[in-house]
């Protein structure tokens, strides 16, 4: 049995908390919003974020943040992106040397490109830290549904352990060693499901989803490989996976504000209308940031960010898409 912590208490923190409970191990879940700590202490359900998924009495609850990081064996770190730097800013002062420190957020930051294990090796020196991602949404895996993911981290025995952990009938863990490629994979898939749900939107059909899907897995894994992540990355859960599943459901917030938007909602009020956070938005404008500094062509990233940021009609995007020079699918297949 494990001495775990979770650390943010959103829909997937709190279906992960449960998932570890029910594996055996003992679980802490720390908010630093005091009326979610209350909630979730006194009610056992996020009524707002996760409706109908119990936490038992077992299970303790803290604003404490000293509380949920001493002693635990691995932590869960499950704040947005957004916040990934501030809390693990927060955390420094109490993770020990060694510690296991679990990100399953999916983002890259705006300002200096970092991806997320990036900022918490920054913020947090001294911990371990790995990543879990892949085709996995909390409203599922909190009611036990068969889900897949894969764990990436520095050494074989770390992702092994944290496999370990996580593993169940239900709840299915692969190890990697390719840390970058999963979370690139994890982070640009939103970027391209906000396209897809744009095109649901507009009211296209399953051509031009299955179209986005392939073409921006291809945006995703050039500029990837190019960063230094592996093209076996891409085409797995946590690239391929990932992406398919973002943009088929409506679990995806990402999707759904995608929707709205192609319906003529501005960005701002279509990510009001979902009410949490959105990721793809964030992480649209990091992807450009990257595309230029490695020189490599996005371009359906490039529109969702012109749509997003620059008021720019969704259909006119899709157009200019549909017209751009001719080109050949895969250059590196020769000719006979």
């Amino acid at each position: 049995m494990a001495n775990v912590s979770v650390i943010g208490a959103g829909s997937w923190g709190t279906a992960l908390a449960l998932l570890l409970h029910n594996n055996g191990h003992q679980v802490t879940i720390w908010s630093i919003v005091e009326s979610e700590v209350k909630m979730l202490d006194e009610e056992r359900e996020h009524k707002d974020k996760l409706p109908g998924v119990r936490l038992p009495m077992e299970m303790k609850i803290t604003g404490n943040l000293e509380e949920a990081i001493e002693g635990k064996d691995l932590m869960v770190l499950a704040v947005p992106s957004t916040f990934t730097r501030s809390t693990a800013r927060l955390m420094a002062p109490y993770v020990k040397e060694g510690q296991i420190i679990v990100n399953v957020a999916k983002g890259i930051e705006e300002k200096t490109l970092f991806t997320l294990s990036d900022i918490i090796e920054e913020e947090i020196p001294q911990a371990d830290v790995a990543v879990l991602s892949g085709p996995s949404h909390a409203e599922e895996v909190g009611r036990g549904i068969p889900t897949t993911c894969v764990v990436g981290a520095r050494t074989q025995r770390v992702a092994e352990y944290i496999q370990n952990t996580f593993m169940n009938e239900a709840f299915r863990v692969y190890t990697s060693p390719d840390i970058l490629g999963i979370e690139l994979g994890g982070a640009l898939k939103n970027v391209i499901a906000l396209a897809a749900g744009i095109a649901d939107g507009l009211g296209y059909g399953d051509n031009t989803k299955a179209a986005l899907i392939t073409r921006g897995m291809a945006e995703i894994s050039r500029l990837g490989i190019a960063m230094g992540g592996k093209r076996e990355t891409f085409y797995g859960l946590s690239g391929m996976g990932d992406l398919i599943v973002t943009c088929a459901s409506m679990h995806s917030r990402n999707r759904r504000a995608g929707i709205l938007i192609g319906k003529g909602y501005s960005m701002e009020e279509a990510m009001k209308e979902v009410k949490m956070v959105v990721e793809g938005v964030f992480s649209a404008k990091a992807a450009m940031g990257l595309s230029k500094k490695y020189d490599i062509q996005l371009p359906i990233i490039e529109q969702v960010n012109k749509v997003l940021f620059e008021g720019k009609p969704a259909d006119e995007a899709v157009k200019e898409l549909m017209l751009r020079d001719k080109k050949i699918e895969h250059s590196d297949i020769p000719w006979e």
